[in-house]
């Protein structure tokens, strides 16, 4: 049965979080302050936080920077992936993906549907992989951040997810969570 299995152990992983905002700063970011919260509560580890404006070359240099970053396991962006003129961030990382994960966007779509209706139509979330960081791109708003988190990411990221979780692709954990 799908599940975490409390008798495995738990292995925290490294986490940044990616405000895309022309609006947004530290005081008022409340979808990226509540990812970071939520991936803190959850045992992993803030591995930065950042707010960029909506252009593309801003979004792929800072999610290139990171995934270059060995100490760098995952990516959350927040922000920019509806059908307003400035919401680009599915342009700007998808051509940094070397391979996309189509299956996020499904059960993100599936979550967002019990919260918002139809209206999670008005998303283009997304996921994939950059070197070999795994990137999520949620929608700006932190009733979105939320069904991502808690319906989705909390528990494909926990390593003691069964019968598998992404924790075991992670390179340095591929021999302890495989």
């Amino acid at each position: 049965m799908a599940g975490i299995d409390d008798t495995l152990e738990f292995h925290p992983l490294n986490i940044a979080v990616l405000t895309v905002s022309d609006t947004r700063n530290a005081s008022n970011d409340s979808s990226g302050g509540y990812l970071a919260d939520s991936l803190v509560a959850a045992g992993h580890a803030l591995a930065g936080r950042a707010i960029v404006v909506d252009t593309a070359e801003a979004i792929a240099a800072q999610v290139t920077q990171w995934a270059d970053d060995p100490a760098i396991d995952v990516i959350l962006t927040t922000g920019g992936t509806g059908f307003s003129p400035r919401d680009v961030t599915p342009e700007a990382i998808r051509p940094l993906f070397r391979r996309e994960m189509d299956g996020f966007s499904v059960l993100f779509h599936l979550a967002s549907r019990e919260t918002v209706g139809l209206s999670t139509l008005q998303s283009r979330a997304c996921a994939g992989q950059v070197g070999d960081s795994f990137v999520f791109c949620l929608p700006g708003s932190t009733g979105a951040c939320r069904d991502g988190w808690t319906m989705v990411l909390r528990d494909e990221l926990d390593s003691r997810y069964r019968p598998c979780s992404l924790a075991g692709q992670i390179p340095r954990l591929r021999a302890v969570c495989a």
